[in-house]
């Protein structure tokens, strides 16, 4: 049986995490002083030469506690910054307008993705990792998100999604149309009730013709 090729050994050494001390608040990873787990790859090819990042493992204890002591004042300073973006969204609602499908459900759902682009609109910078939605938001209603923006600092903020108006338009014509079209057939089968007819078409008007004709009576009275 042939063993591991290069490759499985290749996948493995990929795969392997270590930890590592931010040095800085890298997107999509963590904030400066977060110790974290990244792909040996990621931290070796990446992090540590751009000095973005420190190795943190248990073999040089003594260096992350001195980095986390370097790192302090910069800590504070983006928790002072992380403070104010809370402030600025907590209590905040966002309308959201969207297309609503006939079973009263979104054509797709609301993400923490698109929640983020539209904070970003308003002025304020979260990343998407930051925001915790109670339940998905697959429909129409008011919905609780959770923003936590750094460690120990968190805000609260509401989405509110509302169909599309033009939609909303488009299914209010809809309705009148039926309404009408179903008033017009009544009408209809009640005067050829009257006519002693049995509803056959006629040469000189089909039924179909009559039903669009008392129809566009309706929607024009």
């Amino acid at each position: 049986m042939d063993g591991p090729t290069l490759e499985d050994f290749l996948k493995k050494i990929r795969s392997y995490k270590m930890k590592v001390i931010l040095k800085e608040t890298v997107k999509s990873l963590g904030n400066v002083g977060e110790i974290v787990n990244v792909s040996a790859g990621y931290a070796r090819n990446f992090l540590i030469p751009n000095g973005a990042a420190v190795l943190a493992d248990e073999s040089n204890t003594a260096q992350v506690k001195h980095y986390e002591k370097l790192l302090a004042k910069k800590v504070e300073e983006n928790k002072g910054e992380a403070k104010k973006v809370a402030s600025a969204i907590d209590g905040l609602n966002i309308d959201l307008v969207k297309r609503v499908g006939t079973n009263g459900k979104l054509f797709g759902s609301v993400t923490t993705n698109d929640l983020a682009q539209e904070l970003e609109k308003l002025g304020h910078t979260v990343e998407r990792r930051h925001l915790l939605l109670e339940k998905p938001i697959r429909s129409v209603g008011k919905f609780d998100v959770k923003a936590t923006i750094f460690s120990g600092i968190e805000a609260a903020f509401t989405v509110t999604v509302k169909m599309d108006p033009k939609q909303e338009e488009e299914n209010k014509k809809k309705a009148e149309e039926l309404a009408a079209a179903k008033a017009a057939k009544e009408a209809l089968a009640k005067e050829q009730a009257e006519n002693g007819t049995d509803g056959e078409e006629k040469a000189e008007m089909t039924e179909d013709e009559k039903l669009k004709m008392e129809a566009n009576k309706i929607l024009r009275s």
